[in-house]
C-alpha cells in the first residue's frame, strides 16, 4: 500500500512541472503577467484576477441587445426615475458604421464616491435588497461590456455639474497590479459634444421625425435646462457585439420594453425609444389602458379574467417558509376577435405562442409555453393567456439569473402551479375548442359547402346509386317525407341559420356535413337517413384540430398575413387562398366518399355484422391516427 502511494505522489510531481499555461492571444497583458509571477514567484493570489474577470462577463450570456439595455432602464425606474430615454445612434468610425447605445433617466444621481462605487463589480446600494429590481450590482457593468469593450457613466445631483467614469476592458488588461482599482470620478461642467449631439438630434429611425419624434431638447443651449437638476446617463459607443440595423434594435427594443415595463408605463413612467414614446402593451389583453384598448377594429376591448389563484410557494423545497405566487388565468375575447383580419390579429400579438407572462415586482422577466406547467403547446392556446407573479424572495425556486434573463422554474414549483390551474385551464381549452370547431365549421352559412355541392352534382355519374332513396307516390307521402327532412332540418341545423334555411339546405343536398365535439369519440361517423349521406367530423380530434381547421382557415384566409395592400401581394393572396381550397374541397370529398361507400355497403346488413366491423375499423383507425398526429 505505501509503495503504491509513493509511485502517486511522483506522478503528480511531474504532472505538475509538466503544467504550462496556454493562454489565448487576446487575452489581458496585465493577468498574463499576474498569473506568471503567482506561478513562478509564488505571489499574493487575489480571489479574483480582475483582468479576466472582466473579460468574462463580456460573455455573462444576455439574449439580445433589448436584454442588455433594460438593465439600465431597470437602475433608472428603481431610483425613482419618471422618464428614460434609450437611443441607438448610428455613427462612421474608421471608414465603418458603428451602433452608439445611450441610455439616460432622470432619477436622483449619485455623488461622486457613490458613482465610483457602483462601478465596481458587486458595488450596489442595494445589494440582495428584494423589493426592488436590482440585488447584486453587477447588471449595469455586466450588459454595457455586452455590447462593447468600453462605456461611459454621468451622473449629476446638480444643474452642470457632472461626474464622469469610464470602464475600458483594454485599459484593465493592461493593468500588471494583482489589485485593479477604479479612478476619481472625473468632474465636468458639459457632457462630451457627441452625447450633445445624440440627444438634441432627430435619429435616421423612426422616419417621418417630425411626426413620430419628440426630441428631448431642439438645440445646445436647451438641452442643460431639460437634463433637469438629477439624472445619470450611461453611453456605450462603438458597439462590438451587436450586428442589427438601427431599425431592427429600434423596434425590438419599443415592442419589448412596451411588454416588460407595462405596469409602469402605465401608471405614469415615459419610456422614450429613439424618441419615440412607448406605450404599454399587455399579452394578457386586462389592462384598461394598455395599447390593444385603442385598437378601432375590435369592439370587446378587454380579455376576460377566468380565476385567480394565490398559491404558497416555499423558498426552497421542504421549507416551511413560504410566499405567495399570484397566477391569472385570462381568456381573450373569442367571438368579437375570432373573425378578425388576420392583420389585426397580428397586430395583437394573438399568435406569438408565449402564453405564460412571469412577473418579478412587477417588472415582466419572461414569457413564453411552458411546457411544464401547461403541457405541448396546441392551436387554441393562441386564444388563453397565464400570468404569473412572484415576489423576489422566490428568485431561487424560480430560477432568475444574475440578468433576469428568463425563468427556470424547479420542479416543485411547476408541479404546485400545476396542480392549482389545470382543471380551469382544461376548461379553458375544451371552451376554445367548440367555439373554434363552430366557426371552422362554417357556422352561420345557409348554403351547402362547395364540397357538398360537387358530390351531389356527381351523384348521378357514380356507378352505383345510393340505396334506398325517397320516392313519395302521392301527396300524403310528399308532406310526410317533407315533414321528416324538417325534423332531419331542425337537428342539424347551423348556429345561425333558420329552421326554414335549413330545410332548404338539406332538402337540395344529398350531402350533409356537420361536426360535433366529442373527447371519446372516433374522428368521422356516417349515417344515412332519407337519402342522404350525414358525415359527422368530431372537433376534438387531432385530425380536425391540426389538418381540417387549420386547411380551412388557410382557405378562408383574405387577406396577406403581414398586412400588405399591394396589388401584387393581394393576387398572390388570392391564388394562395384558391389553392389552400381546392386542397379544402378535395379532403371534403374524400370524406364524403368515404360516407358514401359505407352507404352504400351498409345498404343490405340485416343483421348488423358489416356495421360492427366498420365501427371496430373506424374506431380504431381513429385511434392509430390520434396516435401518430401527436408525435411532436
Amino acid at each position: 500500500m505505501q509503495e503504491t502511494t509513493q509511485t502517486l505522489q511522483a506522478d503528480d510531481v511531474s504532472l505538475s512541472q509538466d503544467l504550462t499555461a496556454k493562454w489565448g492571444p487576446d487575452a489581458p497583458k496585465g493577468a498574463k503577467a499576474v498569473f506568471g509571477r503567482i506561478i513562478k514567484e509564488g505571489a499574493n493570489v487575489p480571489l479574483f484576477l480582475g483582468q479576466t474577470l472582466v473579460n468574462a462577463l463580456r460573455d455573462l450570456g444576455y439574449n439580445d441587445t433589448t436584454s442588455a439595455v433594460c438593465e439600465h432602464v431597470d437602475n433608472g425606474i428603481q431610483w425613482g426615475a419618471k422618464e428614460v430615454r434609450v437611443y441607438f445612434n448610428e455613427s462612421r468610425r474608421r471608414a465603418s458604421k458603428k451602433i452608439d447605445v445611450l441610455v439616460l433617466d432622470t432619477g436622483p444621481g449619485m455623488a461622486p464616491n457613490v458613482l465610483r462605487a457602483a462601478c465596481a463589480f458587486g458595488g450596489s446600494m442595494c445589494y440582495d435588497n428584494r423589493s426592488g429590481l436590482g440585488r447584486y450590482g453587477m447588471g449595469m457593468k455586466a450588459a454595457a461590456l455586452s455590447l462593447a469593450p468600453a462605456f461611459e457613466i454621468y451622473s449629476w445631483q446638480e444643474k452642470g455639474a457632472f461626474y464622469s467614469m469610464t470602464l475600458d476592458i483594454n485599459v484593465i488588461g493592461d493593468d500588471r497590479a494583482n489589485v485593479v482599482t477604479l479612478p476619481e470620478a472625473t468632474f465636468s461642467e458639459k457632457l462630451p459634444t457627441e452625447i450633445e449631439q445624440i440627444l438634441i438630434a432627430t435619429m435616421s429611425y423612426p422616419k417621418n421625425p417630425a411626426e413620430t419624434q419628440t426630441v428631448l431638447a431642439e438645440n445646445v443651449g436647451t438641452l442643460y435646462d431639460r437634463l433637469g437638476r438629477s439624472g445619470t446617463l450611461i453611453y456605450i459607443p462603438a458597439c462590438d457585439r451587436t450586428s442589427r440595423t438601427v431599425k431592427t434594435l429600434v423596434d425590438k427594443a419599443t415592442q419589448g420594453m412596451s411588454t416588460i415595463y407595462r405596469r409602469q408605463l402605465a401608471r405614469g413612467v415615459r419610456i422614450y425609444v429613439n424618441n419615440r414614446q412607448v406605450q404599454p402593451f399587455d399579452p394578457t389583453y386586462w389592462m384598461e389602458n394598455a395599447w390593444h384598448s385603442r385598437v378601432e377594429e375590435i369592439t370587446e376591448k378587454r380579455s376576460r379574467l377566468i380565476r385567480s389563484w394565490d398559491i404558497e410557494v416555499p423558498v426552497e423545497e421542504g421549507s416551511e417558509k413560504v410566499k405567495i405566487v399570484k397566477a391569472r388565468l385570462f381568456l381573450l375575447p373569442l367571438d368579437d376577435w375570432y373573425v378578425k383580419d388576420r392583420r389585426v390579429l397580428k397586430d395583437l400579438r394573438v399568435f406569438d405562442r408565449a402564453v405564460i407572462s412571469f412577473m418579478r415586482s412587477e417588472r415582466e422577466v419572461d414569457r413564453d409555453h411552458m411546457h411544464a406547467i401547461v403541457g405541448k403547446f396546441h392551436p387554441v392556446d393562441n386564444w388563453w393567456r397565464l400570468e404569473i407573479e412572484f415576489p423576489a424572495e422566490l428568485d431561487e425556486a424560480f430560477g432568475v439569473a444574475v440578468n433576469k434573463q428568463g425563468v427556470r422554474p424547479k420542479d416543485y414549483v411547476s408541479s404546485l402551479i400545476k396542480a392549482n390551474i389545470r382543471e380551469d385551464l382544461a376548461h379553458v381549452r375544451a371552451t376554445i375548442a367548440k367555439h373554434n370547431a363552430t366557426r371552422a365549421a362554417g357556422g352561420g352559412k345557409s348554403q351547402s359547402t362547395e364540397a357538398e355541392r360537387r358530390a351531389t352534382e356527381a351523384d348521378p355519374l357514380q356507378p352505383a346509386l345510393l340505396p334506398n332513396q325517397p320516392e313519395p307516390r302521392n301527396d300524403e307521402e310528399q308532406a310526410t317525407l317533407e315533414r321528416n327532412l324538417r325534423d332531419l332540418a331542425i337537428h342539424y341545423r347551423n348556429d345561425r341559420e333558420t329552421n326554414d334555411e335549413a330545410f332548404e339546405r338539406i332538402k337540395r343536398s344529398r350531402y350533409l356535413t356537420t361536426f360535433k365535439h366529442d373527447e371519446d369519440a372516433a374522428f368521422y361517423r356516417v349515417d344515412y337517413q332519407l337519402g342522404k349521406v350525414i358525415l359527422t367530423i368530431n372537433t376534438a380530434h387531432p385530425f380536425f384540430q391540426k389538418v381540417y381547421a387549420p386547411l380551412k382557415a388557410l382557405a378562408l384566409r383574405t387577406t396577406p398575413l403581414g398586412g400588405s395592400s399591394e396589388a401584387d401581394d393581394m393576387d398572390d393572396e388570392r391564388t394562395s387562398n384558391s389553392n389552400f381550397n381546392e386542397v379544402l374541397v378535395g379532403l371534403q370529398l374524400l370524406l364524403l366518399s368515404l360516407g358514401r361507400t359505407q352507404s352504400q355497403m351498409l345498404a343490405n346488413d340485416p343483421d348488423g355484422a358489416q356495421k360492427k366491423i366498420f365501427d371496430s375499423l373506424r374506431l380504431q383507425w381513429s385511434i392509430n391516427l390520434s396516435t401518430q398526429l401527436g408525435i411532436e
